[in-house]
Parts: structure tokens; C-alpha cells; sequence
């Protein structure tokens, strides 16, 4: 049975949150995360046809959580050891992650807040941009709920952090600086001190010098921390980060969390290449899910 302390939620949790939690969800979330580590689930069944499933009772909201997070599940049991990569990305009515100014406290509410550390915590690894490092500092732990930490992953092709951030430095977590081949030994020049905790990860033709204006092939980086034994990667942001993987077609789902905001200009949130003909417009099966006065749109990018 669950211990008492890991169904309380941490203070870090908002009252609203844990008011829209109902009790059965903790010893079901307890149970996903032991069936992500290969351990006892007595309330889930897996089979290849089905995936996971509940297979005792649960409320009708627990189920709704369930289905959100059992794609992770589902990607983890698979056979095929390649890479499986699920992003986040929370914006407003008018598609944008923040104001002109950078203010981007906060688009989304309590709940994608929790919603963005459960996602964390079913994944390897979360990847962010460097500018995403660079502006907010970000821990990028699961301390808002049960379940490990992921290894934590900067995109930084050409070195350009100065290596000082948390991320780096905390030694909360395992960290990856992933940069080009060219620029690994900047990297590791800034890392000289830190925390045995982080690493470079050198990869190589990670820019693209054909086309500057991609930045990086995510779909190398994605082959490169495949390599490093990480299966499921969750792209968390911000949103220039999220876009150049969708664009690279590097995504296998999407959680667009939707604010009922107007910013009317600011950071764009999510940016896909653009189509002449609404017919060539791509629309991927999706599902709903109610997060406080926020939505989540579950994208299924390849059914």
C-alpha cells in the first residue's frame, strides 16, 4: 500500500489543485509509477492489444487523468527501443507564451502546473531550450508530486550558456549539455567545476550550416540521447524549443495546454510550417482534458 506521506501532496501544491484531485488518484498514480519501473500494479493490466488499462474501480475523473499520462505507459512497453518524444507547451487564446516583455507568470494555472511535473516524472528525460535556461533558471524536478526527477537536458548547440544555471549546478538531478560536436569543449570548459551530476553531450552535424534559420536537427539530438540510453524524452519548452522538434517532425504527441487569455503580442507559443490549403492542414486525432479553467489538447502526432 501507498506510504501516507507520498498521498499527501506536497505544500507546493495550490488548494485548488488538491480540491479538484479525488482520493483515489494518489494509489493510482502511485501504481503508475510502479508499472513505469517494471514493479507490482494490482490496479492496472497491461496487454499489447490494449495497452495499460485500469483494471479495478476509479472515479470518472481519475480515468480522464489516466488516459492523458497512459500514452507514456504505453511507450515505455513497447518492444521498439528507439525514442519516444511527448511535448508541452502552455499559451494563451492568441498563441502566445508570454507578453512583449517576457512575462510569462503564469500563462497556465495550478493544475498544468502539476500536470507539467507528472509528465516529468513518467519520462527519462525533460529537454528545454537555452533561452528557456537562460531566462528562468528553472529546476525542472518533480517536486510537486510523486516520481523521480529526469535526467535534465539544455539545448544548446553552440554552447552559449555561461554554464552558471542550476540546472548545471544543484546536483539535484543528472544534467546533458547538448551541443554540436564544434562546440563541446566550450561547453565543457564552463562545466569544469561542477557537479560530477552534469555532462556535455557532444553531436555531431547537430547544426544544420545548410539552413541557419532551423537553428539544430532535433532529430539528431533525438537519435544522440537515444544513444545514451533515454527512451522517453519530454520536450517541456519554451516555445521556439517545442516548435523546431514539431517542425523536425520529431514528435510522437503534444499536450497544448490553452489559457483563457488574450495577450494580443508577445513570445509565440506553438509555430508550425505553414500550408497554402486548409485540406493540407494537418489535424491529428486529439483528446480534451479539463485543467482548472485550462484545456489540454492531447495530440496524437502519429496515430
Amino acid at each position: 500500500m501507498p506510504t501516507p506521506e507520498l498521498l499527501t501532496p506536497p505544500p507546493e501544491v495550490a488548494a485548488e489543485v488538491i480540491a479538484d484531485i479525488p482520493s483515489d488518484w494518489p494509489a493510482l498514480w502511485l501504481q503508475m509509477l510502479q508499472a513505469r519501473d517494471g514493479g507490482r500494479h494490482a490496479l492496472l493490466r497491461y496487454t499489447p492489444a490494449t495497452g495499460w488499462v485500469v483494471s479495478g474501480e476509479c472515479s470518472a475523473r481519475s480515468l480522464e487523468l489516466f488516459m492523458a499520462y497512459k500514452p507514456m505507459l504505453d511507450a515505455r512497453s513497447r518492444k521498439d527501443l528507439s525514442p519516444w518524444v511527448v511535448a508541452q507547451l502552455g499559451q494563451s487564446l492568441d498563441g502566445f507564451v508570454a507578453t512583449a516583455t517576457g512575462d510569462s507568470y503564469y500563462v497556465n494555472g495550478a493544475h498544468g502546473l502539476v500536470h507539467l511535473h507528472r509528465l516529468r516524472a513518467l519520462c527519462d528525460a525533460v529537454v528545454v531550450g537555452a533561452r528557456t535556461v537562460a531566462t528562468d533558471n528553472p529546476q525542472l524536478t518533480t517536486r510537486r508530486v510523486p516520481g523521480p526527477s529526469p535526467v535534465r537536458v539544455v539545448m544548446d548547440p553552440r554552447a552559449d550558456l555561461d554554464g552558471e544555471s542550476r540546472v548545471f549546478r544543484d546536483g539535484q538531478s543528472e544534467s546533458l549539455w547538448v551541443c554540436d560536436a564544434r562546440h563541446a569543449a566550450t561547453a565543457r570548459q564552463r562545466l569544469r567545476d561542477a557537479p560530477d551530476t552534469t555532462e556535455v553531450l557532444a553531436v555531431e552535424g547537430l547544426l544544420d550550416e545548410r539552413n541557419p534559420a532551423a537553428c539544430y536537427r532535433a532529430e539528431r539530438a533525438v537519435e544522440a540521447l537515444g544513444r545514451h540510453g533515454l527512451r522517453l524524452l519530454f520536450v517541456e519548452g519554451g516555445g521556439i524549443t517545442v516548435s523546431r522538434f514539431f517542425g523536425a517532425r520529431a514528435l510522437d504527441r503534444l499536450h497544448l495546454v490553452v489559457a483563457p487569455v488574450l495577450i494580443g503580442n508577445g513570445r509565440r507559443g506553438l509555430q508550425v510550417p505553414a500550408r497554402d490549403v486548409m485540406i493540407e492542414c494537418p489535424r491529428p486525432p486529439a483528446r480534451t482534458l479539463r485543467l482548472g479553467d485550462d484545456l489540454l489538447w492531447d495530440l496524437d502526432l502519429k496515430p
